[in-house]
C-alpha cells in the first residue's frame, strides 16, 4: 500500500515538497490543497509584473495543475481549503470553495505549507477603497488596473521593508509620484541606520518623499481619493495605497489542531521539520526558526530557506536524516540603481541580545569599486562587516552599492555558513578580471581592513563621531587633494595632502585626538600609518571617507546649500 501524503498550502514549500516527493517515490500517492487559484507562482515577481518588468501574469507561473498531474502524477487542488486536522483520526477536512462542499482527506503523513498573510492593523479607514496589500497575482493585476484605469497620479506605499521599497521603486518606474512612510527611523530593517542611509539618499534622488519615524493613524475617503493621516498630524492625499507593514503565519489550522505555537504564531519544529506531531511536517513562512547565528528561535520568511525546508521534509518524510540548520536571513533587495543586501546579524539585534560593540563584537566599514577603477563603469562598494571579537567568527554583513553587491554578500554568507573566521575573508581566492572585479576584491578588502585592526595596524571612529561636540582637543585631518576639498569639505578640518603630511607633521599636536578623513579610507589608512609611526598615539580612520560621511548626512548637507 502506498504512502498517503497530503499537503496544505502549494506555493513555494508546498510545491517543493511535492516535487521532491514524488521525485524521491513513484509509488506515493501526494495531494496538494490550496485554497487560491494559482500553484508554485513566483510571488516574489509580483512587484514586477506591477511595474510592468515582466508584462504578462502568465510568466509568473511556474506550474499548474495540469502540469503537476502529467508531470509528477500529483493531485494539486486549487479553490480548496482546509479547515481543520483530525490528528486521532489522520485525516483533513476540505471545503471546496467553487462547488460549496465538504469532504475528508485522510493522510499517513501531512505538511503545512501555509504561508503568511500581510498584516492589515485595526487603523480607522484601512478597508477604504484604494487600499490594498500585495500579496498573490491577483492583487498585482488589480493594482495595475487601479493604476491604469484611474490614472494613478500620486501612491502612498506604507513600509519600508522588501515589498515597500519594490512597490516605491516600480510605482516610480510608472510615472507615479511616491511617498512612503515608515515607522521606524530607516528603511530596510535588516541594514544598521547608517547603512540604511545609503538607501534614503537614493530613494529621496529618484524623486520618493520620505516620511520616516511616522506611524498612519488613520484613513480617510475623499471622493475617488485617499487622505492618510500620520502620527505627526500630517496628512498626504492619495489615489493609491500600498500597504506593507508586515507579515503574519497562517498558523490557524495548526494552533486549532493543537500543535506548539510559539508567542508570535510560528509553528514550532525541530531540526528535522517535524511539529510536536510526528505525523505532522510544516515549512515555510509558517514555522519558526533557528537563527543560524546565535542559536535562538525566531522567525525569517524567506523564500530561498522555504525551498530548503521543504526538501529537507520531503526527504525525512521517507526515512533520512537530513537536519536543517537555522536561517541566517540572507536577502538582497533592488532600489532603484541600488542594491541592498545583507546577511546574519547587525548591531541593532547583537545590541538588544545584551551584546557590546568593541567587547563582544566589532563592525567596521569599508567602500571599495565594484570592479577595477581603470575599467569604465566602476562604482563604490559599501560593506560593512560584523564579527565575533573573540574568535573572529562572522556574525553579519550589509553591503550596498550599484554593481556587485549580490555576489559580495552570497560570498561572505558562504563562509559564514561554513565557518570562517573574518580575517580568512583575505584568504579567499576569487575570480578577477577587470570588468568583474579587482584583484583584491571587496570581499577580501574586508578581510585585510579586519585584519590589520585586530593587530592593531589602524583604529576607526563611529560613522557619527562629528556629530556631537567633545571636550577633549581633536583635529580633523582632510589627506585629498586641494581641489577635492574644493569641491566638499568637512567644517573645520585641516588639508594636509597625504604626499606632503610627512614634512608638515609640526603642523599637528601629537598630543590631540586626530581623525583622518580621505575619499573612501584607503589614503586615510596610510596617513594614520604615517603619524602613528612618528609617534601620533590617538590617530583614528573615518571608516568610508568623504563618500560615506556625505551619504550619512545628505539631509544636513541639502539644508546648509537652502
Amino acid at each position: 500500500m502506498s504512502v498517503r501524503i497530503v499537503i496544505v498550502g502549494g506555493v513555494a514549500g508546498g510545491a517543493t515538497a511535492a516535487a521532491r516527493l514524488r521525485r524521491r517515490d513513484e509509488h506515493a500517492t501526494i495531494t496538494m490543497i490550496e485554497r487560491g487559484p494559482h500553484i508554485s507562482y513566483a510571488n516574489c515577481g509580483l512587484p514586477y509584473h506591477v511595474g510592468d518588468v515582466i508584462k504578462t501574469k502568465e510568466e509568473l507561473f511556474l506550474q499548474t495543475p495540469e502540469m503537476f498531474l502529467q508531470r509528477y502524477n500529483i493531485d494539486a487542488r486549487t479553490h480548496q481549503e482546509v479547515t481543520s486536522i483530525n490528528r486521532e483520526q489522520k485525516s483533513v477536512t476540505v471545503k471546496d470553495l467553487k462547488r460549496k462542499e465538504t469532504y475528508t482527506l485522510p493522510y499517513d503523513t501531512l505538511i503545512l505549507a501555509t504561508g503568511s498573510s500581510p498584516l492589515k492593523p485595526p487603523i480607522p479607514g484601512i478597508d477604504s477603497e484604494g487600499i490594498t496589500t500585495l500579496w498573490t497575482v491577483d492583487d498585482a493585476d488589480n493594482i495595475r488596473r487601479h493604476v491604469q484605469q484611474r490614472a494613478v497620479k500620486h501612491a502612498v506605499v506604507i513600509g519600508g521593508g522588501f515589498i515597500g521599497l519594490e512597490m516605491t521603486e516600480n510605482l516610480r518606474q510608472l510615472g507615479v509620484e511616491v511617498t512612503l512612510v515608515e515607522m521606524l527611523p530607516q528603511v530596510m530593517a535588516p541594514f544598521d541606520y547608517e547603512m540604511a542611509q545609503i538607501l534614503h539618499e537614493s530613494l529621496e534622488m529618484h524623486g520618493v518623499k520620505l516620511h520616516l519615524n511616522d506611524g498612519v493613524r488613520s484613513f480617510a475617503q475623499a471622493g475617488r481619493d485617499i487622505v492618510v493621516s500620520l502620527a505627526s498630524g500630517k496628512e498626504i492625499e492619495a489615489n493609491l495605497v500600498i500597504l506593507a507593514i508586515g507579515i503574519r503565519p497562517n498558523s490557524v489550522l495548526a494552533r486549532d489542531a493543537g500543535l506548539d505555537i510559539n508567542a508570535q504564531g510560528g509553528i514550532v519544529v525541530n531540526d528535522d521539520m517535524r511539529t510536536s506531531d510526528p505525523d505532522i511536517y510544516a515549512v515555510g513562512d509558517v514555522i519558526e526558526v533557528e537563527d543560524f547565528v546565535d542559536k535562538s528561535r525566531t522567525m525569517i520568511p524567506l523564500a530561498g530557506p522555504a525551498n530548503k525546508q521543504a526538501r529537507i521534509a520531503a526527504d525525512n518524510i521517507l526515512g533520512d536524516g537530513q537536519r536543517y540548520r537555522g536561517t541566517q536571513g540572507t536577502a538582497v533587495v533592488k532600489v532603484f540603481d541600488m542594491t541592498a543586501a545583507a546577511t546574519g546579524a547587525n548591531e541593532k539585534t547583537l545590541q538588544k541580545r545584551g551584546l557590546v560593540p568593541g567587547t563582544d563584537y566589532e563592525a567596521l566599514l569599508l567602500i571599495q569599486n565594484s570592479h577595477a577603477g581603470y575599467y569604465g563603469g566602476a562604482s563604490p562598494v559599501t560593506l560593512k562587516i560584523i564579527f565575533n571579537t573573540d574568535d573572529q567568527r562572522i556574525l553579519g554583513a550589509q553591503i550596498a552599492g550599484k554593481r556587485g553587491v549580490d555576489k559580495r554578500i552570497d560570498v561572505i554568507a558562504t563562509a559564514m555558513r561554513l565557518g570562517a573566521s573574518v580575517t580568512q575573508l583575505g584568504e579567499l581566492e576569487l575570480a578577477y578580471a577587470p570588468p568583474y572585479s579587482s584583484a583584491k576584491d571587496p570581499v577580501n578588502m574586508a578581510g585585510f581592513v579586519a585584519s590589520n585592526f585586530i593587530a592593531g595596524l589602524v583604529s576607526f571612529t563611529r560613522w557619527d563621531v562629528l556629530d556631537s561636540k567633545v571636550e577633549h582637543q581633536r583635529i580633523i585631518l582632510d589627506v585629498r587633494e586641494e581641489v577635492e576639498c574644493e569641491e566638499y569639505a568637512i567644517p573645520g578640518a585641516i588639508n594636509i595632502p597625504l604626499g606632503q603630511l610627512r614634512s608638515q607633521l609640526q603642523a599637528l599636536d601629537c598630543e590631540s585626538e586626530i581623525i583622518v578623513f580621505c575619499a573612501v579610507g584607503v589614503r586615510a589608512y596610510n596617513a594614520a600609518r604615517i603619524l602613528m609611526g612618528h609617534g601620533f598615539a590617538d590617530v583614528k580612520v573615518y571608516p568610508g571617507g568623504i563618500r560615506f560621511y556625505q551619504s550619512t548626512h545628505y539631509k544636513q548637507d541639502r539644508k546648509a546649500g537652502d
